[in-house]
């Protein structure tokens, strides 16, 4: 396995985490057990983004950059939805 490979891998398993941690919060019935899995979650998205960081900086990980005019549209049809 290369570095590039091993660093997919990690933020694969980072996203996975977190949907997990999410879980786990969201259906705790105890407050503080509750806080914890969203201390691990938020530590979980800080590590998932230095991975990032890393292979957007090797060339590993692009991410297009989307037309302004599809970044308003999918605003107001958001926006729209506010109840």
């Amino acid at each position: 396995m290369n570095d590039q490979e091993r660093v997919t891998d990690m933020i694969l398993t980072e996203k996975k985490m977190s949907t997990n941690y999410n879980t786990f919060a969201s259906e705790c019935v105890d407050d503080q057990l509750r806080d914890e899995y969203l201390k691990i979650l938020n530590q979980s998205h800080m590590t998932q983004t230095a991975l990032f960081k890393v292979a957007q900086a090797k060339g590993w990980y692009t991410v297009e950059q989307a037309p302004v005019s599809k970044v308003s549209e999918a605003y107001n049809k958001f926006n729209s939805q506010k109840p």
